[in-house]
């Protein structure tokens, strides 16, 4: 089944249902669709799949509330890592501007990688051997890049691994959430189809009440 837009689920779903409740509240589309097999049983059916669906739909909406909540923390936390290590690291390069040697052991040489894994790897490169040298902290601290600075980036590495692992997660449940949500609208768009069908037999002269079912006659 091709996927809809969120809004068009909901009013499907809608659609549904009032056609399901009419179908048997109303009592001569309820007559004509019992003659036609459609009677209380096979309408509970139908009912059965419509909730199925609802609450694939509703478990659907609340799993992609919370990966794109995860995605937020995650994104936050990596631009405040980001701007703390661009401004780290533009000042280790004045610091150590001839001293190859240490610019090379900090990581601090070349263009910054790009790619999230890369990017992060050198991060926590220029971190792990700043925070374990005492005499690199000394000379960091001539422009004012404190010890407790460089544990504090630390910790701020911790927590953007952590938001990470929490949005891939999220996003692991969605994608799984969605396949679900698309197999019972798959489910229940194939018995309502056969039903409309069986309806538009049924009330086929009597389009006021095929309409009572959400499908306008032109006339």
């Amino acid at each position: 089944m091709a996927t809809r837009p969120r809004h068009s689920e909901a009013a499907t779903l809608e659609t549904y249902r009032v056609a399901l409740d009419n179908a048997e509240a109303q009592p001569q589309i309820a007559t004509i669709m019992a003659d036609l097999g459609y009677d209380s049983s096979l309408i509970g059916e139908g009912k059965t799949l419509l909730a199925t669906t609802c609450s694939a739909y509703d478990l659907n909406k609340t799993e992609d509330d919370e990966t794109s909540a995860a995605y937020a923390d995650f994104s936050q936390k990596q631009t405040d890592l980001h701007d703390l290590y661009s401004l780290h690291r533009k000042k280790a390069k004045v610091i150590f501007r001839n001293d190859p040697v240490t610019a090379e052991q900090l990581g601090i040489t070349g263009s910054l990688p790009k790619a999230y894994v890369k990017w992060l790897e050198t991060v926590k490169k220029f971190y792990s051997v700043a925070t374990t040298d005492s005499a690199l902290q000394s000379k960091l601290g001539r422009l004012k890049i404190s010890a407790e600075e460089l544990e504090a980036a630390q910790t701020k590495i911790s927590e953007l691994e952590t938001a990470r692992t929490v949005y891939l997660r999220e996003k692991g449940e969605s994608q799984e959430a969605t396949q679900s949500k698309d197999a019972a609208f798959a489910k229940l768009d194939d018995w309502m189809s056969e039903f409309y069908a069986v309806a538009r037999i049924g009330l086929e002269d009597k389009p006021q009440l095929l309409e009572a079912l959400g499908k306008t006659v032109r006339g």
